[in-house]
């Protein structure tokens, strides 16, 4: 009953109650359906089959399918607009003042000075050596 050409009713989903017709049977429970609807790949459960069959090729091109539709069944489908491929804003990252890396590799290469408690310290590891 699912063949080429088949035209259905979708039944479930956002494509509820819009025709369709078959353009490719992908598996045993999955066909490539196009139409009123979005070109997809559709489970045969959402879709109700009518008696009607149109007559077009396998994996035919959208065009095909619209040119069937008014042809055969007097029904004029949508145009649908493509969308161009828009490029993504890249986010740029905030750059440090140069000043701030130069004053904390300073800060982090002076030698602390030392205090009578490290000198001592520093003298018992020695002894312990």
């Amino acid at each position: 009953m699912m063949e080429i050409g088949r035209l259905c009713i979708k039944v479930a989903g956002r494509d509820a109650k819009k025709k369709a017709v078959i353009v490719d049977v992908l598996e045993s429970n999955y066909v490539l359906i196009d139409g009123e609807v979005r070109r997809r790949k559709c489970n045969i459960s959402h879709l109700e089959p009518l008696d009607k069959k149109l007559n077009i090729q396998k994996n035919a091109s959208h065009e095909d399918i619209l040119k069937a539709f008014k042809d055969e069944l007097n029904i004029e489908l949508k145009e649908r607009k493509s969308k161009e491929a828009k490029e993504k804003p890249v986010k740029q990252r905030k750059q440090k003042k140069a000043k701030d890396k130069k004053a904390k590799a300073k800060k982090d290469t002076k030698p602390q000075p030392k205090t009578e408690d490290t000198e001592k310290t520093d003298k018992e590891d020695q002894k312990s050596e």
